[in-house]
């Protein structure tokens, strides 16, 4: 068991982040939503919580996962790189899935979790933070 730890220990950790993240950043869209859906539009919820959530997840990707020792603002300017394609693919379909199948925004975002969780593993250790 050991072995396989230490063979697979940062894509253990990027999971371990990635829950986290995840659960972190669903909670804000949630509390933002039940905080101020009366009077804020749920897709600008979306973004205040995925600018909060990034945040969070770049400091535990860094600091937790990758490790990675200085090139903090070219690694956030690319961290927010990845993120921006996933919120674009998150703002297309959050609509499509709350107008058009009237699924609740609640349940529409826990779905697109996973799409834009696998897009992000690959993004973030292709291209935020590969060593260059």
């Amino acid at each position: 068991m050991r072995k396989f730890v230490n063979k697979h220990e940062e894509k253990i950790r990027f999971l371990v982040a990635g829950v986290w993240n995840t659960i972190f950043g669903y909670f804000v869209f949630a509390a933002l939503y039940f905080a101020f859906s009366k009077t804020i539009h749920y897709t600008i919820l979306l973004v205040f919580s995925y600018i909060i959530s990034i945040t969070n997840a770049y400091m535990s990707y860094k600091f937790f996962v990758f490790r990675t020792k200085g090139y903090y603002m070219g690694e956030y300017v690319r961290f927010y790189a990845v993120y921006g394609i996933t919120i674009l693919i998150n703002m297309a379909l959050l609509p499509a899935a709350v107008e058009l199948l009237k699924v609740h925004p609640i349940a529409a975002q826990g779905i697109f979790l996973l799409l834009t969780t696998i897009i992000s593993y690959f993004g973030h250790k292709r291209f935020s933070f590969a060593i260059r």
